[in-house]
């Protein structure tokens, strides 16, 4: 039903109409001819210079009058009349509010009468385009009112419902609302359409099966926004939305299947939602989505779904297979994506999840994504998002190191290293770990040293994220490693060294792990390990061996290993009483920190004293079962841990015989 036309039921309803609006031009032209104001201007807020508000404002307030007002046919009439005018324009939205009519807009859906259901939501619809008015919609109680008429049987009333329902709902208290009156499985049961007619043109089916066509584009509009709240989401699932989703999906109307593929979107931040889509078999439609260029809206949303659902190695494969990773490339490659900032932060995104198996590293290889990637560095134009997706997916491909040097020639590490200078924590996240696997290049080292990166990696452990510490900390371990000298490098960060072993003191178990590895490389140099000695490491590594976390245990015995070195350390450790705790390591299934516990164990059984702690907390039996290993290193440590408790043993065995023989004289001696 056009909610211009007056029905035929109402008598002379177009000469109505026109004299509604000869009426409304006569009292605004009496209205300005008088100085006392109307009864009504008590309902407005205080006036504004009448040189400012154009005539249109006061024919718009006239027809909100005759809605308080007027009989059924009247309010129609209105509500037709309204709808001729810009609804979108703040004036005229102002005149509205200013005088109750959303009040009255409202109230008009609890109504019985179809027509003046049909005209308020007409109204309605286009107001709720502003922010402040979703507002008040929301807190004039419009949502449950909007939810009941979900249940009308007229088909163009549910589409006007629901469409109105999407642009409110982009309010966080009307999302709540919409959840609370059970609305969310009405707007589920609208997408249930016949496939058959997702499948044929509009033009050839019938009006009925139009409507149903666009109850369920409005619907999905509606789930769209209702969908940013993760709670929303929950009561999807379990309204069995998926599967009809997923039918949606395979439409070849495109004005359903956009607003499909966005509630998708919203969707797959949930993880139970994503691992449906990828069990209803969405991701090979998604990916046939990915190449209908003349939508960048729909190439975006589907991007967006396989970067949120490529954190699962199964969906990943899934987009190889249906052969995703082309068009991704592609549209990376392509300048029209690089105009777009959001479609190229959905489509770096989705290379860069999808980059984390290595098989998909391997054709992102022959299409060169390494070169692509790296130019897009060098011409996007500080949009923080898209660098930080860049920087992700280089830090997967250059876990393979035919791509370290692949990066080098392609000039790409300049670039990421004037990247430690932004400010953006997901980025500065990122960097350090590309960084970190250009560190293990000898070549690449070189260059990070000459555009000093080292110091910008080390500046980045006084960062508030925790997550920035650990990475920072976790890229300083090959750098130190690598660099041409280490030990003086290290030294000549003012401040550096006391920074690092500070961070002992975070409560991050993650923090704590990285910053030990990175100890670890530090205390290697013996002037280094002099200086963080002097800052308490040794204390504050003790205080961490009660741990329960392997990756720490882990990184914790290395470092412990590497500070024994230094004067009084070794001995220091035994006395503060983490010879224990290091032993019952060797119990732990991980066999990384079996191999650093013996190294650490190793290195302590140095001093005497500590070798009988080490016998009395029964370590002999975890360093027989280490010998046998077949990793070499944990063998020799184990192995040398060995040699010096039976060295110190034979050594008391010696003394107790001479001991003994001496006593045995004197007695000899006494007779």
């Amino acid at each position: 039903m056009s909610l211009l036309r007056v029905s035929s039921g109402d008598r002379n309803g177009e000469n109505l109409k026109c004299g509604l609006r000869e009426v409304i031009v006569e009292e605004h032209t009496d209205s300005e001819d008088s100085s006392e104001g109307s009864s009504d201007d008590e309902d407005r807020r205080p006036e504004r210079p009448k040189t400012d508000i154009p005539p249109e404002y006061w024919h718009i307030q006239k027809l909100i009058k005759y809605l308080k007002t007027g009989n059924q046919t009247a309010t129609v009439v209105a509500l037709c009349c309204l709808k001729d005018h810009d609804l979108t324009t703040e004036i005229n939205q102002l005149a509205i509010q200013e005088i109750g009519g959303l009040e009255i807009l409202i109230n008009l859906l609890e109504t019985k009468d179809l027509k003046c259901k049909l005209g308020a939501l007409g109204v309605l619809t286009e107001l709720s385009v502003n922010q402040d008015i979703r507002r008040s919609i929301a807190d004039l109680g419009g949502i449950p009112l909007l939810v009941k008429n979900l249940t009308e049987p007229a088909r163009d009333l549910q589409i006007l419902v629901a469409e109105t329902i999407y642009n409110v709902a982009q309010v966080r208290k009307a999302r709540k609302h919409v959840r609370k009156c059970n609305g969310i499985p009405k707007l589920v049961d609208f997408l249930d359409v016949n496939e058959a007619f997702l499948m044929t043109p509009k033009e050839q089916l019938h009006q009925d099966d139009q409507e149903l066509v666009n109850i369920a584009k409005a619907a999905a509009r509606a789930l769209w926004s209702v969908s940013k709240s993760s709670k929303n989401i929950q009561v999807m699932m379990k309204s069995g939305s998926v599967p009809l989703l997923a039918r949606l999906l395979r439409s070849i109307h495109m004005d359903v299947v956009i607003p499909t593929i966005g509630t998708i979107s919203q969707c797959a931040s949930d993880p139970n939602y994503q691992l449906a889509i990828q069990t209803e078999g969405m991701i090979k439609d998604i990916v046939r989505h990915l190449s209908a260029e003349e939508f960048p809206a729909l190439r975006r949303y589907c991007a967006e779904t396989i970067f949120k659902c490529s954190e699962n190695a199964s969906t990943r494969d899934m987009v190889r297979q249906s052969g995703g990773l082309d068009p991704l490339v592609n549209m990376a490659r392509d300048p029209k994506t690089k105009e777009d900032k959001s479609l190229l932060a959905a489509v770096t995104g989705a290379i860069w999840k999808t980059a984390i198996s290595p098989e998909n590293v391997e054709r992102f290889d022959q299409l060169k994504t390494v070169e692509v990637l790296v130019k897009l560095l060098e011409n996007v134009e500080e949009d923080e998002r898209v660098l930080s997706n860049v920087v992700g997916a280089l830090c997967e491909c250059l876990k393979f190191e035919h791509n370290r040097s692949t990066l080098r020639r392609a000039d790409g590490i300049p670039h990421l290293v004037n990247l430690l200078n932004y400010t953006y924590p997901p980025l500065l996240e990122n960097v350090p770990m590309v960084l970190r696997e250009c560190a293990e290049d000898e070549d690449s080292m070189r260059v990070i040293e000459e555009l000093d990166g080292v110091r910008l990696i080390w500046s980045l452990l006084k960062n508030d994220s925790t997550k920035v510490q650990a990475n920072a900390a976790w890229s300083l371990v090959p750098c130190i490693r690598y660099a041409t000298d280490s030990g003086e490098m290290v030294r000549c960060f003012v401040g550096g060294l006391e920074l690092i072993v500070n961070l002992l003191k975070s409560s991050d178990t993650h923090v704590l792990a990285r910053v030990c590895a990175a100890i670890a490389e530090v205390a290697k140099d013996i002037e280094n390990l002099a200086v963080i000695t002097d800052h308490g490491v040794v204390g504050m590594l003790v205080d961490l061996v009660n741990t329960e976390d392997v990756q720490l245990r882990q990184h914790l015995a290395s470092a412990i290993a590497y500070c024994c070195a230094w004067g009084s350390n070794c001995k220091m450790f035994g006395r503060l009483g983490a010879i224990t705790p290091l032993v019952q390591y060797m119990a732990d299934g991980d066999p990384d920190v079996h191999r650093t516990t013996a190294l650490a164990l190793f290195h302590l059984s140095k001093n005497p004293f500590n070798c009988i702690t080490m016998h009395e907390s029964g370590v002999v039996p975890f360093l027989l079962k280490a010998v046998s290993s077949t990793d070499w290193k944990l063998q020799e440590a184990a192995a040398g841990c060995l040699a010096n408790i039976r060295k110190l043993a034979l050594e008391a065995e010696t003394v107790h015989l001479i001991r003994h023989k001496d006593s045995s004289d004197e007695e000899d001696a006494d007779i």
